[in-house]
């Protein structure tokens, strides 16, 4: 008896269409921390001015804005490597007509757990330049 040959089904368009839209999320997604990362990063240098402005003399140094926004900065350089990396293998599988296990993205959990405890830290940040 011969085995069954198994047939492989190329992706429908609607799925790669759906990728495209995923991936392109993904890109929105890494532009917003880029755009949120220089104006963190900018915040700083706008308090300094500001206290310049006022003629006050600054008893504090605003520093780390620049690295808060760095840190953003180089998240969104993360989503967009690892987002381009994760299209080229779900493309890539969906015209081989592989089956693709459904289970929770990774990669968004870890951009949410990093945005909250940024955000967690740039609130620290702020109380404690505020109370100085």
């Amino acid at each position: 008896m011969d085995a069954p040959m198994e047939k492989t089904q190329r992706a429908n368009f609607s799925d790669l269409l759906a990728a495209e839209r995923t991936y392109l999320a993904w890109i929105r997604t890494g532009l917003a921390l880029l755009g949120l990362g220089f104006v963190v990063a900018r915040f700083g240098l706008f308090l300094e001015r500001l206290d310049y402005i006022q003629h006050i003399t600054p008893a504090h140094s605003y520093g780390l804005s620049l690295w808060f926004g760095t840190g953003l900065i180089l998240a969104g350089v993360a989503v967009y490597l690892s987002s381009a990396w994760r299209y080229v293998r779900l493309i890539r599988a969906l015209n081989r007509g592989e089956t693709l296990a459904t289970r929770p993205s990774i990669q968004a959990v870890l951009v949410a757990v990093f945005l909250a405890l940024v955000g967690l830290a740039m609130a620290i940040y702020l109380v404690s330049v505020r109370g100085s």
